[in-house]
């Protein structure tokens, strides 16, 4: 489980450090900055990925996506006496992202390159990684280094160089992720290779959900839900279906979700409701009733992530069955970490009854994303490597 995330430059997150639970909820006003957490999780997961890089220029290049405030804001600055204002940097302009878990954690630094005659000379470098044990990137803590080009791995009190020539471009999980020779990045890629997320499924009349698919065992759904009549089925057969039934039946009393089969072999949803003398299929499903039969098909998969995260997943659900879906994630967090990001107080409300819940308010101050209420105590102790 990941114990704390550190954010660093990223859009309107300046500095943030979140210490994390089983079960973490986000919220705020409009504009606080939650996409923007939820995007910069994204972006490290795709470090694992070989697309740290590209997904940076699809968001428009790190100098679109970097923090536009000044360094840092000085008393006066706050308190009105004096206009923001930038200044000579203390330090070089970085995109720092990392985490610290119960086994390794990791950290990684971008920044541009050296001017230079080539096409490509606006591409982000990747400065540094580590991985490391504990909850900082300390140097007595580290276990993998990667400075510039050179990849570094401890034995006992020493070092061993592993890789000489890495490619700025390349993350070090790209090239010397081996199982026996460096263990730990292995390990560490694995992981986060395996965290899922969830962004508001399509429910529209050609959303992938509602066609019949050629069904396989589905131990986690598609990001799209083009695959949730083999998703349901794999549960049904393998998985808790005890807790399917009772999901369908706590949000629509006397119904039941189950699947059919076409004579070609196509999989579809069959959903019974008492008095109706056929299942409906997924064509016929309304919008809510779909989402949330998506929702049942991710939370209740039979082969947890390490990490599952849900963005507004209160999305086209009526006010009523939202106690049911927090139901399911609460079930879903003994299993797995869970994060969610959302709007609705309803939601919320019935989230926060975990005991393990851990909730954060965003918002802004000087057009920077802050947690409320958030301490210098209850800040958890995260140092960047330098």
């Amino acid at each position: 489980m990941l114990t704390s995330l550190s954010i660093s430059n990223y859009r309107s997150i300046r500095d943030i450090t979140l210490p994390l639970g089983p079960l973490n909820v986000i919220t705020g006003a409009n504009g606080t900055g939650k996409s923007n957490l939820y995007k910069s999780l994204k972006l490290l997961a795709d470090t694992a990925k070989g697309g740290v890089i590209p997904s940076l220029a699809i968001q428009g290049g790190l100098d679109s996506v970097f923090w536009a405030g000044p360094e840092s804001f000085s008393k006066a600055m706050k308190s009105g006496e004096i206009p923001i204002e930038g200044g000579p940097r203390k330090s070089p302009a970085r995109l720092k992202m990392g985490f610290a878990a119960e086994d390794f954690g990791y950290s990684i630094s971008l920044g541009l390159p050296t001017p230079s005659n080539s096409y490509f000379s606006r591409d982000p470098e990747i400065k540094h990684e580590c991985i490391f044990t504990g909850s900082q990137a300390r140097l007595s803590a580290m276990l993998v280094e990667r400075k510039a080009n050179v990849v570094r791995i401890r034995e006992g009190r020493s070092w061993s160089v592993c890789r000489q020539h890495l490619p700025m471009y390349d993350s070090m999980f790209d090239q010397v992720a081996d199982p026996s020779a460096a263990p730990e990045v292995f390990h560490v890629r694995e992981k986060i290779r395996g965290w899922r997320f969830y962004d508001q499924f399509r429910t529209d009349a050609d959303a992938p959900a509602r066609q019949p698919q050629q069904g396989t065992r589905t131990m986690a759904l598609h990001h799209d839900g083009r695959d949730v009549a083999a998703a349901i089925r794999t549960i049904l057969e393998i998985g808790d279906r005890e807790a399917l039934d009772t999901a369908i039946e706590d949000a629509f009393p006397g119904c039941r979700l189950r699947v059919s089969v076409a004579e070609e072999g196509l999989m579809d949803l069959a959903f019974e409701q008492h008095g109706l003398l056929r299942a409906l299929k997924a064509s016929e499903l309304s919008d809510g009733t779909l989402r949330f039969v998506l929702w049942v098909a991710a939370l209740l998969t039979p082969r947890p992530p390490g990490l599952m995260v849900l963005n507004e997943p209160e999305t086209s659900l009526h006010p009523d069955l939202l106690p049911s879906l927090a139901k399911l994630i609460m079930y879903a967090a003994n299993q797995t970490q869970v994060w969610v990001i959302s709007h609705s107080n309803r939601l919320i409300a019935s989230l926060n009854k975990h005991p393990e819940c851990m909730g954060f308010e965003l918002e802004k101050v000087l057009s920077e994303t802050t947690i409320v209420g958030q301490g210098m105590f209850d800040r958890p102790n995260w140092k960047w490597p330098d």
